[in-house]
């Protein structure tokens, strides 16, 4: 059927075709994991009695607004969590991450980053190296900054972390790898860091980066030893149809503390109108499992793909699927220029565009990426990337429905390794 919509090669489909047959049964896996997953979110939204008047929204200050206390609720239920914040005042993860920090943190504090260098974004937010100094970093405000990397393997290093954290007062754990060539941390790992930090420090904070983590198993990091967890609606939770938004999400002290970050000191969550964004917000969180499921049975198939065309792909698929990106060295620029350009070609929206390396807020490199959504810069829906810079590593995320992502990344695929 492919073939009857795009060009493909003969050669490409042959991979294609085998690469059905391998990933069949890891499809099944995935699809238990969504059926728990939605079967949990109807529960938590008919327990919370949610209602056709919850989608109304508000404007002004958004006092008294239930519909808005209800999202939090199902959302909370869902994360295995106490509280949560879900607000569209979150412009992105990156966002989302700063108002946690920023919450939780106080000068003289020190942050640990257990699991090694956090993302580039997040680097202007610590001020790690000097960056964004003079801008309100971490650092500006006095609080510390200490790492412990992760091993040659990409494992964490308990023994520096159980050094470090009687230091600290919040411990960092980024689920998803960043720019990195590591498989995402699973739920026990996250438990073990977790674990290590709190016995060197009892009193210590644990914060999950849980970006792209959202719903690929049938629990959450709160469920595995961490007090708080943050990420955007535009990707895993937001089902594709939220338009923007975040979360923080954990220990009800902890969200109330980044309450007061994100609105003011005494506010915490009573302000913050909805707008017309209630019924997208809770209709992209109800569907999220399924959509999740998607683009981890996008990762398996493009995993495969990438296996059987000769290249090494983290994970593979038929690994464990901790988060839904797939990240590969493409050889050359032009290989990653060429995928990237792949995906833009057969996607819903700005198929026509060619993506082109620029310069990106937040990166230290050129970023070339591909990203025809209808939402702008939403990583759940199918999207690719990477730094312009050796091995030029290609990181692929999301996928709305399977059968479109399928197309896209043999289209990517094609042009970049069958021209």
């Amino acid at each position: 059927m492919l073939e009857r919509f795009f060009d493909y090669k003969p050669a490409v489909l042959e991979l294609d075709r085998r690469a059905m047959e391998l990933c069949a049964p890891y499809f099944r896996q995935a699809e238990q994991v969504r059926d728990f997953n939605q079967l949990k979110m109807l529960r938590a939204f008919a327990g919370n009695q949610m209602s056709a008047t919850d989608m109304l929204g508000t404007t002004g200050y958004g006092l008294w607004d239930t519909g808005r206390a209800k999202l939090e609720a199902i959302f909370a239920q869902a994360m295995g969590c106490e509280d949560a914040l879900v607000r569209s005042q979150f412009m992105s993860g990156t966002h989302t991450l700063a108002v946690a920090l920023f919450g939780l943190l106080r000068a003289g504090d020190t942050l640990l980053a257990a699991t090694g260098r956090p993302y580039d974004t997040l680097e202007g937010v610590i001020g790690i190296g000097g960056k964004g100094a003079g801008q309100g970093t971490l650092a500006d405000y006095g609080i510390r900054y200490e790492e412990a990397p992760l091993r040659p393997d990409f494992t964490p290093d308990y023994e520096a972390i159980a050094a470090a954290a009687p230091r600290a007062k919040v411990c960092h754990i980024q689920r998803s790898r960043g720019y990195l060539q590591r498989n995402a941390f699973d739920l026990e790992t996250i438990r073990r860091v977790a674990g290590t930090a709190r016995r060197a420090n009892p009193g210590i904070i644990v914060f999950v980066d849980n970006c792209y983590g959202e719903f690929t198993q049938t629990e959450e990091p709160c469920q595995a030893g961490a007090d708080l967890i943050a990420g955007s609606l535009i990707k895993n939770p937001g089902g594709g149809i939220a338009p923007t938004g975040g979360y923080i999400a954990g220990r009800r002290d902890l969200v109330e503390q980044c309450a007061y970050r994100l609105n003011a000191p005494g506010l915490g969550k009573e302000l913050g109108c909805t707008l017309d964004a209630p019924r997208e917000m809770y209709l992209g969180l109800y569907y999220a499992p399924g959509v999740v499921c998607e683009a981890v049975k996008t990762a398996i198939y493009a995993q495969c793909l990438l296996e059987l065309a000769g290249k090494k792909p983290v994970p593979r698929y038929c690994e464990p699927h901790n988060d839904i990106v797939t990240c590969f060295d493409a050889g050359t620029a032009e290989a990653l220029v060429g995928f990237c350009q792949g995906i833009q070609a057969a996607s819903p929206v700005d198929s026509y565009a060619l993506p082109e390396p620029c310069p990106e807020p937040g990166y230290t490199d050129q970023v070339v990426m591909a990203s025809g959504s209808f939402t702008q810069g939403s990583t759940i829906e199918l999207s690719c990337d990477g730094p312009l810079r050796a091995p030029y590593t290609c990181y692929l995320q999301g996928g709305l429905n399977f059968t479109a992502s399928r197309a896209g990344v043999l289209l990517a695929v094609q042009k970049a390794y069958f021209r």
